[in-house]
């Protein structure tokens, strides 16, 4: 298969993988706490609705929190894998582990150090009802940096490999 197709293919799921995993563990805190409304499909963005009059400040912290904790964990736990799964030999399952972890990796960490505070919010605005904003932007930041080490000197390198010795 055409290198840009897999590439393609892998962008598209990474994406479908970050709504799947980030706005699940939305939806199963939810559904835990009775709160769930519906589901709304936004332009291309997925957005799990609640009934926030029902929810005290801690409950709509951790709903908040979920998404982003289960995104970041779940990256940690493919940069874990990362051995077993470039060793696939699906150049294309290959290329949808690279860019999903990246996405789950990179996204949730730099949203909430940096771009959330042009978006309106969203996530950070409920996580900041549980601990103080320039707390969770710092942290945000130090699990980025973490990330993009992890991304430059573990997955980069083995991922490379991978994919140069299957072309």
């Amino acid at each position: 298969m055409n290198k840009k197709i897999r590439q393609y293919i892998g962008l598209a799921v990474a994406v479908l993988m970050y709504y799947l995993i980030h706005e699940g563990a939305h939806l199963a805190v939810a559904l835990a706490q009775g709160v769930f409304k519906q589901i709304n499909f936004i332009g291309m963005g997925v957005q799990i609705d609640v009934y926030t009059e029902q929810m005290n400040d801690v409950q709509m912290g951790i709903f908040c929190l979920m998404g982003p904790v289960a995104s970041i964990l779940a990256g940690w736990l493919m940069t874990a894998f990362v051995h077993p799964i470039c060793r696939i030999r699906s150049m294309v399952v290959k290329a949808c582990a690279w860019y999903t972890t990246l996405t789950l990796l990179i996204l949730d960490p730099l949203y909430l150090s940096i771009y959330y505070r042009w978006v309106g919010g969203g996530d950070m605005n409920g996580i900041a009802l549980l601990l103080p904003e320039p707390m969770v932007s710092t942290i945000a930041a130090a699990i980025a940096i973490v990330n993009a080490i992890l991304i430059w000197k573990v997955l980069y390198p083995n991922y490379r490999k991978a994919f140069h010795y299957a072309d």
